[in-house]
């Protein structure tokens, strides 16, 4: 393949019911620092039904150098054949050298149909990407073996360089309504052929889970809390801090928390404000979800435990006494404004 005339950096830019998703500006971010990096353009692709120069404007303001707005009656609601022919036409359109999706549910299900159809690879799940100095290879980086060691891939042969990235692994940049960029809108043509299936209804959820990526404090429970009943004690102090409660991998083994709820190389990656680690050991696969967190407090009767390592305070007796207590002290404080 002749990987010469592919240049630049494009990010898939999810909506959802006409609201462009947080890991779009995710995405954006750290595609800016790749471009910027390779001295070549930022794109976002934005598919969708009645799609609004408003909303190219914001990813422009989130990074965006360029953005393609695919707009298709057809594409009001995600179908994997119409979207994987939308995003792929983009590509051929503008043939970029990078090519990141989210590793969302819609992410999981179009990244590897649209790497299909252009003949290159795809690295899914990612949770780190840097450019190979000289080479100009992406080094795409992910958990492998069940999370036991991290594997570094290249695709130096074949162009887009693709992946799929967590979401809340990387940082959005600030908004800079300053900032000035080309939207373009590229057409396409949807053909009956082209939907495999048919939408007869779309039910949102009333009760949607809270999802432990968007929390600002989360109260995180691991092995060392020694049984179910104790970990759910912990929805009682996230309660009064205004959090919700994740868990180690061992933990959602265990059937004590659902896999929604676990944090690391495995689970999910997560940057709260607070994050209190109760009788988690700290193990590198743990660590790699949550090292990130602005405040870390780790609960352990071991001392050496190396979740010490990472915690700003650390809190050395029995998790299963200290929880109880603090929530009683939280709620008293309040009960006493």
């Amino acid at each position: 393949m002749d990987i010469s005339g592919y240049k630049g950096v494009m990010v898939f830019a999810e909506q959802r019911r006409g609201q462009v998703q947080k890991i779009a500006y995710e995405l954006l971010g750290m595609g800016r620092g790749i471009a910027d990096s390779l001295e070549e353009p930022l794109v976002a692709v934005l598919v969708g039904a009645g799609l609004t120069d408003a909303q190219a404007a914001e990813l422009v303001y989130h990074g965006a150098d360029k953005v393609v707005l695919v707009d298709h009656p057809e594409l009001a609601v995600y179908m994997t054949e119409p979207y994987t022919k939308a995003l792929v036409a983009a590509i051929e359109a503008f043939k970029p050298g990078i090519g990141f999706v989210g590793a969302t549910t819609i992410g999981r299900d179009l990244a590897p149909r649209v790497s299909a159809r252009v003949k290159t690879g795809l690295t899914a799940d990612c949770t780190s990407l840097e450019v190979e100095d000289g080479t100009r290879n992406l080094m795409m980086t992910r958990p492998a073996f069940g999370g036991n060691i991290m594997a570094t891939i290249i695709c130096p042969e074949h162009r887009p360089q693709m992946s799929t990235v967590r979401p809340g692994v990387m940082r959005k940049l600030e908004r800079d309504p300053s900032r000035t960029g080309e939207i373009v809108r590229l057409p396409v043509e949807i053909l009956p052929e082209d939907k495999n299936v048919e939408i007869l209804e779309v039910v949102v959820e009333k009760a949607a889970k809270k999802n432990i990526e968007e929390a600002t404090v989360l109260v995180s429970g691991g092995r060392g809390l020694g049984n179910a009943e104790n970990f759910n004690r912990l929805h009682v102090l996230a309660d009064e801090l205004g959090g919700l409660v994740s868990a180690s991998r061992a933990v959602v083994d265990a059937g004590w928390a659902g896999a929604d709820r676990q944090v690391g190389q495995t689970g999910k990656t997560v940057r709260p404000d607070l994050y209190i680690a109760c009788g988690i050991s700290g193990m590198i696969q743990h660590i790699a979800g949550m090292e990130d967190s602005e405040f870390i407090v780790a609960v352990n009767k071991n001392a050496g435990a190396p979740i010490f390592e990472y915690a700003d305070l650390g809190i050395v007796t029995d998790v299963n006494k200290l929880v109880p207590a603090l929530a009683e002290e939280l709620r008293a404080a309040k009960a006493e404004r």
